[in-house]
């Protein structure tokens, strides 16, 4: 694990100035890399390289980045890891090569580039990575993220100087770079907690899209459609650049649903374990102290138990605990931990001691974002690297096996409902929001002897107001975008602003699945994976140099949870069903069975108690209005509601407050 950038800029033909600039920028990436660094020019065609080693595989110096290859030809920057490496060496070693100066998969990779072409390698690649590879001969730039997003990869003009990097905090020190705000990006953020890809929050900066490959020609870089502002998508041919990509995710779904697995439930379940023992054995190859995340839940219980069940001393596992009720998942953790024999460590996290970690926040996700469980996330991440250098996560098995309550509740809503007219369905929602979520919940607690146990929900206002969103829909992909949006009408906060298009939008990039459900399921795979959940789990690690891995989001793995029925994923009113016959196999049922609870903290009480002045603080009239890209009235009156109690808004306002909180550190 590790972190690069650089640059293309022919207005710095001498050696020392590119090499000086470079270094400032690999300079702000040392947290991803606190072992090594390196620097690459080139000043006849005006490119640097730069790279902060995390070393994991090879601790040696022959790991050291960036690296040229045997012949010469590439120079490579490369972040993340091939677990394949040592099969792909002996691939290569039978077709002839032997040149090897260490063991580290970055000469493989490099050695595979050499052999087989770049598309070829990437295709033969089971790993997270991003990758920066000049080729010195044809005078092009390549640069190519893993299948499913795991690990980040910026890229753009500042004038005519093309920029890339493993963070943007690297690119904001070349001395080009200008800095705007992106409106229409901001109004992405504010809908989705994160800005999604291929946008980020500058113009002219964009993330690459994972699965893909740029090829940019260093004499026509700013030739390319993006540097006149344009925002391609693979793929596509221009002048002095391509743009492809070598593994698609919605292809994936395309084919697996036309290929549909043809065995039993039972055979179903020996392949899922297969495929996750192969994923969760090849990440577990380390130079390094390894361990895992384990919350108690499904996916991480799994992780953990098919790690100790191929390891020969107990593996480390890592929780975080809360005291406030509703929030606490470290028993369930403790007792896994206890029936596989793990070496466990738990920390009970007061609400000062996780408030402590908010200022830190803005720097470490570097783009506004504002998933509240990035700070226990930060929490856990902090804790286990006292012990580890690697940790694996159980993060993918809710987008891969139906696992979030929308895939179960949203299409029985929209089957009872869509029958009738829709003026009827509005009307009903109003009435539904005239009633504020507290007031919904005191008739409902109220009336809890008369309800029946299953409907006994908690927060039953909160799921009131969703529901009345869903009875406004045109169709049922609308219920999914009201779900998936924090502030409805983001537009309408930022000033001047029209909201882009993207997969959820844009019919054009609509998935072509008839049931709506797979289209919910990939949607969440093609945006809201790779956009917040993996540069959660990215930036929280890399902010304290570990490694974090996501097994379950080997692309074999996915590729098979494709094929598989929607009936093995979702059964009777629970998803991941088929990953529970797994789990059940190595964890008894009564210590993982339970209600769903997400990676959460108590945030609506925090803003009204110990959070509430600095919250002020951040979304005051006065502020707003000076910084002039928010509308106050709308967030002013939100906060109002919050305070008051009678709504929960936590969520949309923490999406405010981080990116103010974003602002104040540019």
């Amino acid at each position: 694990m590790c972190g690069f950038t650089g640059f293309i800029d022919r207005s710095l033909p001498a050696s020392d100035r590119l090499a000086e600039t470079v270094r400032r920028m690999t300079g702000t990436l040392r947290h991803r890399g606190p072992d090594d660094e390196g620097l690459w020019a080139d000043p006849e065609h005006g490119i640097a390289l730069g790279h902060r080693r995390l070393a994991i595989v090879d601790l040696s110096a022959a790991g050291h980045q960036p690296m040229l290859s045997a012949d010469g030809r590439y120079v490579i920057a490369f972040n993340g890891e091939i677990y394949n490496f040592r099969e792909l060496r002996q691939r290569l070693e039978a077709e002839g090569a032997t040149e090897w100066l260490g063991h580290s998969d970055t000469e493989v990779a490099l050695a595979a580039v050499h052999r087989w072409g770049v598309g070829k390698a990437l295709a033969a690649f089971v790993g997270m990575f991003a990758l920066a590879l000049w080729d010195r001969e044809k005078k092009a730039l390549y640069l190519a993220r893993d299948r499913l997003g795991e690990k980040p990869l910026y890229f753009g003009w500042a004038g005519r100087t093309f920029l890339f990097g493993s963070e943007l905090k690297s690119l904001r020190v070349h001395p080009a770079w200008t800095g705007s705000i992106d409106r229409g990006a901001l109004a992405l953020y504010l809908r989705h907690n994160c800005v999604p890809a291929p946008y980020t929050i500058h113009p002219g900066i964009f993330k690459l899209m994972p699965g893909a490959l740029l090829r940019i020609e260093a004499e026509r870089a700013d030739s390319c459609p993006w540097a006149s502002g344009a925002v391609p998508l693979p793929p596509f041919d221009a002048p002095g650049c391509s743009y492809r990509t070598y593994w698609s995710a919605r292809d994936i779904a395309e084919q697996g649903l036309a290929q549909p697995f043809q065995g039993t439930e039972r055979e179903a379940a020996d392949e899922l374990d297969r495929l996750l023992r192969q994923a969760v054995r090849g990440q577990m190859v380390a130079d390094v102290p390894l361990g895992a995340f384990l919350s108690g839940g499904i996916d991480s219980s799994t992780v953990a138990a098919l790690m100790q069940a191929q390891s020969p001393r107990p593996v480390k596992t890592f929780t975080i605990g809360f005291r406030e009720d509703g929030y606490d998942e470290a028993g369930h953790a403790r007792a896994v931990a206890a029936h596989l024999g793990t070496e466990h460590t738990e920390l009970y996290v007061s609400a000062d001691e996780a408030l402590s970690v908010i200022p830190k926040l803005a720097e470490v996700y570097d783009e506004p974002f504002g998933d509240s469980s990035q700070i226990p996330t930060l929490l856990v991440a902090q804790l286990a690297r006292r012990h580890v250098t690697v940790a694996l996560s159980g993060d993918g098995g809710d987008e891969l096996f139906g696992g979030y309550n929308r895939y179960i509740w949203a299409p029985e809503i929209w089957r009872k409902a869509g029958r009738i007219p829709r003026p009827i369905r509005s009307a009903a929602a109003n009435l539904m929001r005239l009633v504020p979520p507290a007031a919904w919940n005191r008739l409902w607690s109220a009336a809890a002897l008369l309800v029946p146990p299953r409907l006994r929900y908690a927060a039953p206002g909160d799921k009131l107001h969703k529901l009345a969103g869903a009875l406004s829909a045109r169709q049922p992909d609308d219920i999914y975008l009201d779900l998936v949006s924090h502030w409805k009408h983001p537009a309408d906060l930022v000033r001047s602003a029209a909201e882009p298009l993207t997969a959820l939008t844009n019919p054009a990039r609509s998935p072509a699945l008839a049931g709506f459900e797979q289209r919910m399921l990939l949607l969440d795979l093609l945006s809201y994976l790779p956009d917040d959940i993996l540069a959660k789990i990215d930036r929280a690690a890399m902010s304290v140099s570990l490694e974090g891995r996501v097994p379950l989001l080997d692309h074999r793995v996915v590729e098979f949870a494709w094929r598989l029925p929607l009936s093995m994923k979702i059964r009777n009113g629970q998803g991941k069903w088929l990953l529970r016959q797994v789990l059940g196999r190595y964890v008894p049922e009564d210590l993982y069975e339970r209600p769903k609870m997400g990676f959460g903290i108590p945030l609506d009480s925090w803003l009204r108690g110990p959070l509430r002045d600095w919250a002020e603080h951040l979304i005051g009239a006065e502020r707003l209005s000076r910084d002039g890209l928010l509308d106050p009235a709308p967030i002013r009156r939100a906060w109002r509601e919050h305070l008051s109690g009678r709504s929960n808004l936590a969520y949309p306002l923490w999406d405010v407050l981080m990116f103010q909180a974003w602002l104040d550190t540019q």
